[in-house]
Order: structure tokens, then sequence, then C-alpha cells
């Protein structure tokens, strides 16, 4: 290592004091998701946030669209985004698990905002179940936290982790159903 050499590392913390949160969760095998919907709320609870929203959708299909309009509002440092999708006999199960997290991708690079994947893909009921509370822990929890860490990050790179940072916004966004432009 040279001596000379200037060095900074940027770290999130788990500190969710300040945060406004939002959790997105599906309501498709709500048996599961209930579960990770607890555990998110106990992490950002012990975080220390007292500011979080909790939209609800349909399943995991519709959570990018939802994760998309939340985002651009600018109201929301991180969005935890919670659903369970348990294979099943067709290909259905494959579908819903790779647009979903294609979406859920493509909305986080879109708008710079962290969206923490906290959808199950499972092969079974036993597996959501144990990945939701049981012997692989809460990965609702998991999520939470990944929020916390990310939005935190976020804010040290822009340079504050404790006023308000001027983000660049998110492109113009042209929605094909009216017609009309977004910000």
């Amino acid at each position: 290592m040279d001596e000379g050499m200037k060095q900074r590392e940027l770290q999130g913390e788990l500190s969710a004091a300040g945060l406004r949160l939002a959790v997105l969760v599906g309501r498709f095998n709500s048996f599961v998701t209930e579960r990770l919907l607890s555990g998110a709320l106990d992490a950002l609870t012990r975080a220390g946030t007292s500011d979080v929203d909790i939209v609800r959708v349909p399943g995991a299909m519709e959570i990018p669209v939802a994760a998309r309009h939340l985002a651009e509002t600018g109201n929301y440092d991180a969005i935890v985004c919670l659903g369970a999708v348990i294979r099943g006999d067709t290909p259905h199960f494959d579908y819903v698990c790779a647009e979903s997290a294609r979406g859920v991708t493509q909305v986080m690079l879109e708008t710079g905002i962290p969206l923490a994947y906290g959808i199950l893909t499972v092969d079974s009921l036993e597996q959501a179940v144990d990945r939701a509370g049981l012997k692989s822990g809460n990965k609702g929890f998991d999520a939470a936290m990944t929020a916390i860490e990310m939005a935190n990050l976020v804010k040290k790179i822009y340079g504050s982790s404790e006023q308000e940072v001027e983000k660049p916004t998110a492109p113009a966004v042209r929605t094909r159903a009216k017609g009309r432009t977004r910000k």
C-alpha cells in the first residue's frame, strides 16, 4: 500500500433515526408475508425509526410498479419490498420470480432509491415459513436492515448523513396509460 495514498471508506450505518421509509408488502401468501412484515417492523423499531409507511399490493408482480410510484414521490430514503412466491406445478413461479426481481432492480437503478429485496422465492411452504421467522431467521428483518444501511450509505455518498442532501432527481417518466409526464 502506498503510504501517501489517501483513503476514505464509506459504509452505511444501521440507525434508522431520521430516515423516511416505506414497507411494500404483497398480500398473496399473507400467512408468510405478514410474518415478514412483523420482522421488518421489528428491525425498523429496534433501529430507531419513528416514521414508516406500510403499502399493500396484491402480490409480488405488483411490487415493482408500486415501488416505482413510491420512489418517484421523493418521500422515502429507502423502500423494503416483501412478498412470497412459492413454487407450484406450472412455470408461473419462474416468471413471477424473475419479473419481480427484474422490476425491483430496474426501479432501484432508474430512481436511485434503495429498494431492499425481501421477496421470498421458495420451493415449499415449509421453506417460506422457515425464512419468515423460524429456522432461517426472518428475511423481512434482514431486508429492513439492508434498506437502513443502504439509505445511510447513499446519504454519505452525497456528502451528509445528518442534513438534507440534494440528490439527482429521477428522470421524467412518460406514462403510457395517460400520456402525461411525471417527475
